[in-house]
């Protein structure tokens, strides 16, 4: 079994940074890839970033920089570093570990960005 705990979401002026984290709590360790999604009201699901157990990262289109993912080294515990903040950004966002074809979902994390 797998538990995601997120933190770092809130409000945040446009323009602004904020840096979500995600830690995975499992009774037997295994490095996995992890990433975040996010969910606007009204809109599908979108993937923000993931990053594999080797470090390779990856990221949405919209993303176009503004986005960094890092791991905590040997650790299931992964970082979104988001600056440049729009409005357009306003989520809920949510992470994600897969293993052995299944994955697991947090709870999500809600992030807004308003004036």
């Amino acid at each position: 079994q797998v538990h995601l705990m997120e933190s770092g979401g809130g409000l945040v002026q446009p323009g602004g940074s904020l840096n979500l984290s995600c830690e995975a709590i499992r009774s037997i360790f295994r490095l996995s890839t992890m990433g975040w999604y996010r969910q606007a009201p009204g809109k599908e699901r979108e993937m923000v970033a993931h990053i594999t157990i080797k470090n390779v990262a990856r990221f949405g289109g919209f993303v176009k920089g503004r986005f960094a993912i890092s791991r905590e080294s040997g650790k299931n515990t992964v970082h979104l570093q988001m600056n440049s903040l729009a409005n357009e950004d306003t989520a809920v966002y949510f992470c994600y570990l897969d293993e052995s074809a299944r994955r697991y979902w947090g709870p999500g994390t809600q992030v807004t960005v308003s004036s």
